[in-house]
């Protein structure tokens, strides 16, 4: 395969500051576990709990940067991926570009001078996470900075495309400018449902760059959200995928598929009118550390072997492996190398 570029990422750098927390901090801040929200003004106090209160951990995050960065740690091969997103001229932002470097991604980050790179406090209980996203400069990001040539010439070389939906509330027309370049240009552009939130707030947004979309991944929570505010009537997951899969398209070069993942219960795949279910791999309770990532990195996974034109049942195999991995460890991290077979 023609490897360099090939895989491009676009989103809300993040940096994850995770920590394990009890239920009378949930309570305190509102949060509900298994959920992923934008900071409001009673959750900024809570940063600061967290670092005095518990044992936190800081780690590169924000949704599509762990995907490609899993998809980019699953192929191997530097600069295979490539990201854009907007960070902030501060310690934490040159933090992420070290990260993502040693990575193998290509990053080419927008720094806004007046805003500090963005952060998602990750609270986890049990082993199950809560994101709450204070996006600060990775709101800032503007469509001219993906215009300028050498960013542009990211977009030319990538055959494939992932944009995971909070973009959505960021910029919908740098999206819809990449979403007209794939239609225009044969390639693969996919996204993700990413929050009950964007399905009920930023409706009309997605259902303006889905008819772009050849591959929707999604959780079943967010699907059955997806469903409710389109008045479909059915909480039935299998049914949902194909809906969605079925959902016109702006181009017919590709057909769409929908993947749905279920936490520990079947990946529900739609396409063709038809939905196939692939079992996951099972963990024991005792090795689950969190699932902060475990969606992410299923994505990723998922991509590492689709931009190798393999089989769906391949790409669910090593999305299942990636997720696997990473819920063993504490946010989106992974070991030196994958065992991957």
């Amino acid at each position: 395969m023609e490897c360099e570029g090939i895989l491009m990422g676009m989103g809300n750098p993040l940096l994850d500051i995770s920590a394990v927390v009890d239920q009378q901090f949930l309570d305190k801040y509102d949060i509900k576990l298994n959920n992923a929200i934008l900071a409001e003004e009673k959750h900024l106090p809570m940063y600061e709990e967290m670092a005095s209160k518990y044992n936190v951990e800081y780690i590169a995050g924000g949704a599509t940067q762990n995907s490609i960065r899993v998809a980019q740690w699953m192929l191997q091969i530097p600069g295979t991926t490539s990201y854009i997103g907007c960070i902030g001229k501060d310690k934490f932002g040159d933090e992420m570009k070290k990260n993502s470097k040693l990575a193998g991604v290509n990053v080419q980050y927008y720094e806004d001078e007046s805003a500090p790179t963005g952060t998602c406090s990750v609270c986890v209980v049990g082993g199950e996470r809560s994101l709450i996203a204070n996006l600060s400069a990775a709101n800032c990001y503007k469509s001219d900075h993906l215009k300028r040539p050498e960013n542009w010439a990211l977009v030319e070389k990538a055959k494939y495309f992932y944009i995971a939906g909070f973009f959505l509330t960021v910029s919908p027309d740098s999206i819809l400018l990449i979403a007209e370049h794939a239609a225009a240009n044969n390639k693969i552009f996919m996204t993700n449902l990413s929050a009950p939130f964007i399905c009920e707030f930023f409706k009309d947004a997605q259902d303006e760059v889905l008819p772009y979309m050849d591959f929707v991944f999604g959780n079943e929570t967010e699907a059955r959200t997806f469903s409710k505010v389109h008045g479909w009537e059915t909480e039935n997951v299998e049914e949902i995928a194909l809906k969605i899969s079925q959902w016109p398209k702006a181009s017919g070069a590709h057909k769409r598929i929908t993947v749905i993942t279920q936490g520990a219960d079947p990946v529900v795949v739609a396409e063709d009118g038809k939905v196939k279910l692939f079992p996951v791999i099972l963990l024991p309770k005792e090795k689950l550390v969190d699932t902060n990532g475990a969606g992410d990195a299923f994505v990723g996974g998922f991509l590492s072997q689709l931009v190798q034109e393999k089989p769906i049942e391949e790409c669910v195999r090593a999305g299942c492996y990636a997720a696997n991995v990473i819920i063993q460890r504490s946010g989106c991290t992974y070991p030196e190398k994958p065992d991957f077979k």
